[in-house]
Formats: structure tokens, C-alpha cells, sequence
């Protein structure tokens, strides 16, 4: 159908919500069920990143708001949510503008403090029961998530769907509040004293049937319930700056600004814009499903590659060789980076471990598109698999693809298993490979990431393909901009406890082609992991 033909308002006014500013239509097409666009003439298109964030930049572009993943970070009414004064107040009692607890992260520390709840919404879900150690008890969404001493994590698995979280598994040890400083609120640090000694340790995770659970938005983006630090979405709350609600809105009413392209020209000529790196697909995919239609990426990266700004793409989507042209046209003026993940060659492998992905050939092709239209493309081998696909004729095989298509570079980073992706993964090794276990149980023993030893051969192997290859070069070390803290992808705070086994020292250049060339200095040293997209 035409989607014109789909319109359902034209006069400003969303049926049965507020006033959304600057609505021009809302509209429905059977390419996207449930799903409502409304479409906006937005006032600003271009955004600072965050200042604690580990990205090596400093602004992105968003063209779209909302997400169609309809997320769910809930729990039962009965729950008691921890006010700023030191009471409770059942979760399904919560109201707009109550103080209630949340968390703040600063020099990788995590300190209580007062915040607001600006939304508040409900809903009937399935459930699944959570107990601690503690005989602490916890009713929630299947997507929603808790704080462990290794960082966020979704209560179950299937709350991980289209995202590449990790789940609590019996044993995992949550965060009690009671651990944390609240040094501005007397009456909290009196009620959570009595806690002192409370074992948070995950004993079980089973599903509970189905019940009405309540959520809200803070400013803080978490909030203490039942003594647990608790994570609301954070891109949910900005549905509310455009009048719509952080709940059932956020999903299936999806905000695009169709002037993205003029408003971000007008913004790039301003005197005060000093034309730094702006960094795109590391929010929301600007190359999500709807970009087929709405087209909105060619004028963004015309805009950008006129008045003289860095530009970088990261993207699986093939949907970029579309704009191929305008990323040619803006490269002869600005520094562009494009950086693609591609892992190994295998297909049976590839359909096993990283099912619903694009194809390695698919991947392969794209690199070749890329680089047959005279751009850089950078490649992230990443993450090789010890006994799978780290033997030096597999990776020279793959260097070899890599190279035949053109990449400029690439990166060749070896697995890591943080909790929750561990056990996913020793569970698939566990039916597909059990003859590995042993030898990743002893790689893995300290922790999270693989043993020194085996980077160091990891490396001295590569190193001689990389130049055999032609794809040594490195334009910047693996990092963020100065200051960030460590933090989990899509996590723009560190951690706190810190885990026991400490990120070992990454000497992996980001590969040529995947980063504008920029000067060294807007780079430091911190994890590659923090790439969202690999």
C-alpha cells in the first residue's frame, strides 16, 4: 500500500494524547504492525554524548526516537520502591514528581542519591519470580533488569531478545543497596543499616504466571525497590520531552524527524561548532527499517560532509550501500569511517554461533562495496574462538577474504565471556564442542577474559598475517575520550563493585578505515568490548 495512503492525522493532535510539538502526520502501514510513525519537524538534531561515556567522541546523530523491541523494565505493584525520606511506597503508588532513591556513577564509584520519577505506567505481562540468598523475594517483567557486582543484567534470557545483554544465572550476586553511600540522605542510610550482611546471591530465576507490573522513569535511570538497584530504560524517558509516555509510547509510537538533514545544516553552521567527530549508529541504528522509507541518512551525511565535520558509520545493515554516493561525496571533503565485525568464513559455524546475523559472505560483500566505491572500511575480527577459529590457517584464510574485498585494515580481538554470556556460551560448548570444555575452563579460570599467555600467541600469530595482508595499519588504539570510565556496551557509567578479574591492557589498534583519522589525542586506552556493534 501507499504509504500515504496509511495517514491518520493530519491536524496536530494524536488521538486520545497530548499534543505532540511540531506533529506533521502520524501514520500506520501493514510493513509494520503495531507500529504508529509520527512524523516531527524537529528544532535539534545534534547530541552530545554524555560526558562519562567511554565513545571515542563527543556528538551523534539520532534521526529516529522510539524503539519497536518493546522492552519491558517492570515490576508487581506490591514492591516496595525506597523514598528519598528513608520510607517505602508500593511500586503501583508511585506518582509522578515522588523522590525516591536512585544511583549515580562518578570515578568508578556508585553513590545513592535523591531523584524524581518523571513517568509512571503499567501493563500485564508474563513474570518470573526472582530469589536471593536473603529469602528476598522479587516479581518482574522478563526484560527488566537488576544491578550485579559485574553490572546490569536482564532477569532471564528471553529479556535479552534483539539485544546482546547478559542474564542472571543462581549464583550471580546483586548489588544491595545497603552497599552503597548515601551521603546526603540520613533517614535511607538509617533504613538500609538493618540490612547490613544480606546475601544477594541469585538462588532462582522461574517463570510466576502473569500479573499487572508497574514502571517508572527517574532521572537517575534506576531507582532502589525491595533493596535492589533497579534499571529503567534510559531512552524511554526522552518519549516524555515530546509529550508522549515512557511506556507503551516508546514502543509502538515511533518519532521521526523529517527535517533531521536541513535542522542538522543549520546547526553545523553555527559559529560555536567546531566541526569535532560526530559518531553515527551508536544509539539507535540510523539505518534501522523505516530509513528505507523515510531516507533521511543522505542528507544527513550531505550536511555533515559540507561544513567540514568528521564523519563515522557503524553498521551491519546492508542498507548502506544505498548511500554509498553521498558517503563518496562527503569524503572528499572530511575524514569518513566505516567499520564492519566479521568473525570468521564458516557458515555452519556462523549459523551456529551467531544465528539471525548476516552472512559472512553477505558481510564480505559489503566490505567490497564499500571499498570498490573508494572509502575506507575498517574490519573488527572479533571475537575469535580458541580451538575453533584461532588456528593460524583459519585466520589467514580470513585476513585473506578480508583483504581480497578491499578493507583497509583490521582488528583481530579474541573472545571474552562476562557472567551471563558465559554460561550461554559453555552451554552451547557444552552440545556443540565438548571437547573444548576443558581448555576453556582453564583460558577462562581468572575470569572474564582469556589468559595472557594466549594473547600474547594470539597476537604474535596475527601480527605477521596483518602485514602479510596489508592490514596492519591502525589509525587510533582502542579507546574512549579522555576521562571515560570502563563501562558495558550501551552503559555510559562504570560499575561499582569493580569485578574481581581487572580488563587486562588492550594493545589493539582500532583498524584502518573503521574511525576518521583524527589527532591521537581525543583517544585513550580502554576496552574494545565497549564497540556496541562488534
Amino acid at each position: 500500500m501507499r504509504w500515504a495512503g496509511q495517514q491518520v492525522t493530519d491536524d496536530g493532535a494524536l488521538p486520545g494524547m497530548p499534543a505532540l510539538k511540531g506533529l506533521v502526520r502520524s501514520v500506520r502501514t501493514p510493513e509494520f504492525a503495531d507500529v504508529t510513525f509520527h512524523e516531527v519537524r524537529a528544532r535539534s538534531v545534534l547530541n552530545r554524548v554524555p560526558g562519562a561515556s567511554p565513545m571515542p567522541f563527543s556528538w551523534t546523530v539520532n534521526p529516529y526516537r522510539g524503539c519497536s523491541h518493546a522492552c519491558t523494565y517492570c515490576l508487581v505493584g506490591s514492591t516496595p520502591v525506597l523514598r528519598a525520606d528513608g520510607g517505602t511506597v508500593p511500586m503501583a503508588r508511585l506518582r509522578v514528581g515522588d523522590a525516591v532513591v536512585g544511583s549515580v556513577a562518578e570515578a568508578g564509584m556508585r553513590r545513592l542519591v535523591r531523584t524524581e520519577v518523571s513517568d509512571h505506567w503499567s501493563r500485564t505481562v508474563p513474570v518470573v519470580r526472582m530469589r536471593l540468598g536473603d529469602g528476598t523475594e522479587v516479581l518482574t517483567g522478563p526484560e527488566h533488569r537488576v544491578l550485579t557486582t559485574v553490572g546490569w543484567r536482564h532477569v532471564v534470557r528471553e529479556g535479552c531478545a534483539g539485544d546482546d545483554g547478559a542474564w542472571l544465572v543462581p549464583g550471580d550476586v546483586l548489588v544491595g543497596a545497603e552497599t552503597l553511600p548515601a551521603p546526603h540522605l540520613a533517614g535511607v542510610r538509617d533504613v538500609l543499616a538493618d540490612a547490613r550482611g544480606a546475601d544477594r546471591t541469585v538462588v532462582t530465576v522461574e517463570p510466576a504466571g502473569e500479573e499487572v507490573v508497574y514502571d517508572v522513569s527517574t532521572g537517575t535511570g534506576d531507582y532502589v525497590a525491595a533493596g535492589l538497584l533497579h534499571h529503567n530504560c534510559f531512552a524511554r524517558n526522552t518519549h516524555t520531552y515530546l509529550d508522549l509516555d515512557a511506556g507503551e509510547d516508546f514502543d509502538r509510537q515511533v518519532v521521526v524527524k523529517l527535517n533531521a538533514p536541513e535542522v542538522l545544516a543549520r546547526e553545523l553552521r553555527s559559529s560555536r561548532w567546531t566541526r569535532e567527530h560526530v559518531a553515527m549508529g551508536t544509539n539507535t541504528d540510523p539505518y534501522q527499517r523505516a530509513e528505507g522509507r523515510y531516507r533521511l541518512m543522505p542528507g544527513i551525511i550531505r550536511a555533515l560532509g559540507e561544513s567540514g565535520t568528521p564523519l563515522s558509520i557503524l553498521t551491519k545493515g546492508t542498507l548502506l550501500a544505498r548511500d554509498l554516493p553521498q558517503l563518496v561525496a562527503a569524503g572528499r571533503d572530511v575524514p569518513v569511517g566505516v567499520g564492519v565485525s566479521l568473525a570468521l568464513l564458516d557458515p555452519d559455524l556462523h549459523r551456529s554461533v551467531e544465528p539471525g546475523t548476516p552472512t559472512p559472505r553477505a558481510r564480505l560483500d559489503l566490505i567490497r562495496r564499500i571499498a570498490d566505491a573508494g572509502l575506507p572500511v575498517g574490519v573488527f575480527v572479533a571475537p575469535v574462538l580458541p580451538g575453533l577459529t584461532d588456528s593460524d590457517a583459519a585466520l589467514d584464510a580470513l585476513l585473506g577474504e578480508i583483504a581480497a574485498a578491499g578493507a583497509a585494515g583490521a582488528s583481530v580481538l579474541a573472545l571474552h565471556l562476562r557472567p551471563g554470556t558465559r554460561e550461554w556460551f559453555h552451554a552451547w560448548l557444552s552440545r556443540e564442542h565438548p571437547d573444548l570444555l576443558e581448555r576453556y575452563a582453564e583460558l577462562y579460570r581468572r575470569g572474564a577474559y582469556v589468559g595472557k599467555a594466549y594473547r600474547q600467541d594470539l597476537a604474535s600469530r596475527v601480527a605477521p598475517l596483518l602485514r602479510r595482508h596489508g592490514l596492519d595499519g591502525g589509525g587510533h588504539h582502542m579507546g574512549g575520550r579522555a576521562g571515560g570510565g570502563a563501562a558495558e556496551p550501551g552503559n555510559a557509567e562504570p560499575q561499582n563493585p569493580e569485578p574481581q578479574n581487572p580488563q587486562p591492557q588492550n594493545p589493539e589498534a582500532w583498524p584502518d578505515g573503521a574511525m576518521p583519522r583524527l589527532p591521537e589525542r581525543v583517544v585513550t586506552q580502554t576496552p574494545p568490548e565497549q564497540l556496541s556493534l562488534l
